[in-house]
C-alpha cells in the first residue's frame, strides 16, 4: 500500500483505527504526545502511508512504528541532523529514529529538538 490521501474527516478515522489496532496499550500516551508535537511544532498532515502513521508538510518528514516494545519514531532525513541529546539510532544514511517505551523517555525540548531538523529539511528540499 503506498501513500494514502484522504479528506479529514477519514483520515482522523483511518489514523484512530491505526492506533486502536496496531498500537499496545501501554504505548497509546506515547503516540498522543508526539502527534500533539507534530500537530505544534511542525504543524503536519497526519497520513497512513506503508501502513504506518506519517506526518507530512511537503513531503512525509517522519512516522511512527509501533512495536512489542515500544513506538519507533523515525525521521525521513534524520541522517543529516545533529544530535545534541544523542537519541538518534539506526544505520541508513537517510532515516534515523528514536526508539521510546515510556514518554518521560524524551524531553519536550529535544523532541522539539529534532523536529524542527526536519522542518528545516523539509523546507529546503
Amino acid at each position: 500500500m503506498s501513500e494514502t490521501r484522504r479528506a479529514p474527516a477519514a483520515a482522523a478515522t483511518a489514523v484512530t483505527g491505526f492506533i486502536e489496532r496496531r498500537v499496545l496499550p501501554e504505548y497509546r500516551g506515547i503516540v498522543a504526545m508526539l502527534r500533539k508535537a507534530m500537530r505544534e511544532d511542525a504543524k503536519t498532515e497526519e497520513v497512513l502511508t506503508y501502513g504506518i502513521l506519517g506526518f507530512r508538510r511537503t513531503r512525509i518528514i517522519a512516522v511512527i512504528s509501533p512495536t512489542q516494545k515500544g513506538i519507533t519514531l523515525a525521521f525521513s532525513r534524520g541522517a543529516e541532523f545533529d544530535d545534541k541529546y544523542g537519541l538518534l539510532e539506526g544505520v541508513g544514511k537517510v532515516s534515523k529514529n528514536i526508539r521510546l517505551s515510556d514518554a518521560a523517555e524524551i524531553s519536550r525540548a529535544a523532541l522539539r529538538y529534532y523536529i524542527e531538523q526536519a522542518v528545516r529539511l523539509d523546507q529546503s528540499h
